[in-house]
């Protein structure tokens, strides 16, 4: 049976919105990729691959800013947004609420808060390997291409988080206790930071990865 400690955390909260399915064969990686890249993107991917030595830069000489510094901006990065998740809404979700819309609207802002911060971060961190050693530059750059490649549909795939939440607040609205506003609120405080944690994924895969290298570039923080 397939373990569920490899599902993120916001998927196996949204799968339990859902009714429990028959369990489906398991696939590898390079299955699962295959399904998210067309002829074209596999073409670009191999291209990309084949280019990465290319890409390599120099190290550059120990300088004040390390991976411990790139770490120190991830937490403040999250914290961040963790603050923007948790803070107070503006028009709190009463008992007798019926209408999805501003909650929606919320969840939104909150994915565009992420996607932007994350983004930018994301970018700073591939210049830092690309400067760190040949190796880490490769790294970069099959980030970036990777990015380039899958990220629209991985937008797409989390702009369709608010379906499910949609669908858990219309059963918890049909509740007869008073308090499902609450216990929505949590939840859907929840699923944000599942996503926070899953778009911080790659970003903190290149910073470990720069922390395991003997080179300590020197970078500017953004």
């Amino acid at each position: 049976m397939r373990s569920r400690s490899h599902r993120s955390a916001l998927v196996r909260q949204l799968a339990g919105y859902l009714p429990a399915p028959a369990e489906a064969p398991r696939r590898d990686l390079a299955e699962r990729l295959a399904e998210w890249l067309d002829v074209r993107d596999a073409i670009a991917l191999h291209a990309a691959h084949q280019a990465l030595p290319s890409a390599a830069a120099p190290p550059r000489p120990p300088g004040r800013t390390h991976a411990a510094q790139l770490r120190a901006g991830l937490q403040g990065l999250r914290t961040t947004l963790q603050q923007g998740i948790a803070a107070p809404p503006r028009q709190p979700i009463g008992a007798d609420d019926s209408h999805f819309g501003t909650i929606h609207q919320r969840y939104l802002d909150q994915q565009r808060r992420m996607e932007t911060g994350i983004g930018a971060f994301r970018a700073h961190v591939r210049q830092a390997l690309a400067a760190a050693s040949p190796q880490l530059a490769r790294l970069a750059a099959l980030d970036a291409t990777l990015d380039q490649l899958i990220g629209g549909r991985e937008q797409r795939l989390l702009s369709g988080v608010p379906a499910f939440l949609k669908a858990r607040f219309e059963q918890l609205r049909q509740t007869p206790s008073d308090a499902w506003p609450a216990v929505f609120e949590q939840e859907l405080r929840q699923a944000l930071l599942a996503e926070l944690d899953l778009r911080l994924q790659p970003v903190t895969g290149m910073i470990e990865a720069l922390g395991q290298s003997r080179v300590s570039p020197s970078i500017d923080t953004p």
